[in-house]
């Protein structure tokens, strides 16, 4: 009887460690430059509409807040001080939230840290350091993974055919 228990339970706790193991759906990776480091869960596409307007069954809606990934709310990590956008930032991490639309997204910056998604952004949007709008870009070929590329001068971010550019100076 002891031996039994003994099996099952060490059959339990192998189990758990395998599962345990597992790759997640959406992985948490980082996009990173010289200056700027981007930390984000990367979901799939999957065939799925990412982004549309309230009516429609996209990912996304047109409007509302999102937490630009999946899973834990979205880093960036400025290195020093610089500029997004045009508009002065000062070196730190902050959430990188944004809100898509058809012709523009309005990109913010919070200083609320540990947040999952973009639910609670109405209860923080006090803490918004920064918010600005740049031009929605709908790209020739689609990325089946959320990304971001950080570069000198820009962030560049692609899903499916749909995009941004921010401009950065340091």
């Amino acid at each position: 009887m002891k031996i039994t228990l003994l099996a099952l339970f060490l059959t339990f706790v192998g189990l758990s460690a395998v599962s345990a193991q597992e790759k997640p759906i959406s992985p948490r990776v980082t996009a990173q430059g010289k200056n700027i480091t981007i930390a984000y869960g990367q979901p799939s596409m999957k065939g799925r509409v990412l982004f549309g307007d309230a009516s429609s069954k996209s990912l996304e809606k047109y409007g509302k807040v999102w937490r630009i990934g999946a899973d834990s709310a979205t880093t960036i990590t400025f290195k020093k001080d610089g500029t997004f956008a045009g508009k002065p930032v000062k070196a730190g991490t902050y959430n990188f939230f944004a809100t898509p639309n058809e012709k523009e997204w309005t990109i913010i910056l919070n200083s609320e840290l540990g947040q999952w998604g973009a639910y609670k952004y109405e209860e923080i949007k006090g803490k918004d350091v920064l918010k600005v709008n740049v031009p929605a870009k709908t790209l020739p070929s689609a990325e089946e993974k959320l990304t971001f590329w950080v570069k000198d001068n820009a962030i560049d971010f692609q899903w499916g055919k749909s995009g941004f550019s921010v401009p950065v100076k340091f």
